[in-house]
């Protein structure tokens, strides 16, 4: 039976070549690397090659869908040689370390309760303890970092000194440094994070970009994928927060919440996109698709406080009254008459509005309009929709105070009146008592004439 020649020296050279022809197909600067310098050694040492060095350029910064063009050929090849096997090195040590493949925990000194399976796993760990390594490289160069956990291929692999960090997935976590206290779960989430700790990512490329913010939480695919720096974010659901770069305290919940949301800070997204570069700003639903809206707790509930409005775009607010507020501040005058030509109602909502048929009392919007275009509120279509009560209310004080002056200038009038009518009253009065005197004064003199005319007459007839 013919002799079997082993491949896998051609493979490694032709690792290089096709290494040279992906140059071209993908950008050399993106993901995760892929260690094919290492491949090409496995390859070697399996086929005996001690003399031979393969000019393999820093193959491990290089972009892995440059290497997913190679790892079909990388396959193949193992079958077409099942002869073909390296050394796979197992066993325990005398500090409880686990390990199972080659260089696994090779660089261990002092280090205990660690385990590792695959191609290098924990390869420079000296004095780190309890890790936990499975894949391919999986926290390969951590040195004294102690209680990580890294489940597949290059999962932080660059870890260092940090601690406490768990990654499950490909690439996850894979370019931490010193960060502490993060988890990632899924494809290359929190892939370039370095420093940031206590972050929290589930999802294909959940926070993959971030480098140095902590504290945020993202759970989704490309959920808060483009934050870099920033801190105390929260994301949950698909492409939540996608768009983010440097915002913090965002709290988003929903496919896309927050979407449009890049650098604005302390901004609430719930079913909405947000709108880019805002702060401080909540947006709940999203118009067009949420049409109505139930808040349990506010329905017969007593409280004191201002009347709360809402305009045509859905915006909550109370209605401001304060001079800081206002400009060209002028007295109402005439302008309040438009609404003696109103014509108040009574009426029924429609069943679907009101099952209960309650009776109602107001106005219609369409005759108010008419009467005055600016006394009704309007839909995101321009048709009247409500009447502005609290400017009719506005209006009506004002008719009121008007009135209220002219019947005080009525009352003042007629009270002068009256206290000149008693004036002449009190004249009269003695006039009347004048003139009584002065008859009762004729009565005395008329009787006295009475009683000396007869004398008189008697003397002449004597």
């Amino acid at each position: 039976m013919a002799a079997f020649c082993s491949p896998l020296p051609e493979i490694a050279r032709l690792l290089v070549r096709l290494d040279h022809v992906a140059h071209f197909v993908v950008n050399a600067n993106q993901g995760v690397p892929i260690r094919l310098a290492k491949l090409a050694r496995f390859f070697q040492d399996s086929a005996h090659m001690k003399t031979t060095t393969l000019p393999l350029r820093n193959l491990m910064n290089r972009s892995p869908l440059r290497a997913f063009l190679l790892i079909p050929l990388v396959l193949a090849c193992f079958a077409l040689s099942p002869q073909a096997r390296a050394a796979c090195e197992e066993g325990c040590d005398t500090n409880f370390n686990s390990f199972l493949g080659e260089g696994v925990l090779s660089g261990n000194t002092t280090g205990f309760f660690n385990v590792g399976v695959g191609f290098e796993a924990l390869f420079n760990n000296t004095t780190g303890f309890k890790n936990t390594a499975i894949g391919a490289a999986a926290l390969s160069a951590n040195t004294t970092g102690k209680n990580n956990t890294a489940l597949g291929f290059v999962a932080l692999e660059l870890n260092t000194t940090a601690s406490n960090n768990t990654a499950l997935g490909f690439g996850a976590l894979g370019v931490n440094t010193t960060g502490n206290s993060n988890t990632a779960t899924g494809f290359e989430a929190l892939l370039h994070s370095s420093t940031g700790s206590n972050n929290t990512a589930n999802g294909f490329s959940a926070l993959r970009n971030n480098t140095t913010g902590i504290f945020n939480t993202a759970n989704g695919a490309n959920a808060l994928l483009h934050n870099t720096t920033a801190n105390f974010n929260v994301a949950i659901g698909e492409n939540a927060l996608i768009s983010d770069t440097t915002g913090g305290g965002n709290i988003a919940l929903g496919a896309e919440a927050g979407l449009n949301l890049t650098t604005g800070n302390n901004n609430i997204d719930i079913g909405n996109a947000g709108v880019a570069g805002e702060s401080n700003h909540i947006r709940i639903g999203t118009g067009g698709t949420h049409t109505a809206t139930f808040i349990a707790g506010i329905s017969g509930v007593a409280v004191n406080g201002s009347q709360v409005v809402v305009n045509s775009d859905g915006k909550l607010g109370v209605t401001a009254s304060s001079a800081r507020f206002k400009d060209e501040i002028k007295s109402m005058e005439k302008a309040s008459e438009a609404i003696l030509a109103l014509k108040p109602v009574t009426f029924h909502y429609k069943k679907e509005l009101d099952p209960d048929g309650m009776p109602q009392f107001g106005l219609v919007a369409e005759d108010v309009e008419k009467v005055n275009p600016n006394l009704v509120a309007r839909d995101d279509q321009g048709k009247p929709y409500t009447v502005r009560y609290e400017a009719v209310n506005a209006m009506l004080l004002n008719e009121f105070l008007k009135e209220h002056w002219r019947v005080g200038t009525l009352e003042a009038t007629v009270a002068r009146q009256q206290s000149i009518n008693a004036e002449q009253q009190k004249e009269i009065q003695a006039l009347t008592a004048s003139l009584k005197e002065q008859a009762l004064q004729i009565q005395k003199v008329s009787a006295q004439l009475e009683v000396t005319n007869p004398a008189r007459r008697m003397v002449n007839n004597h």
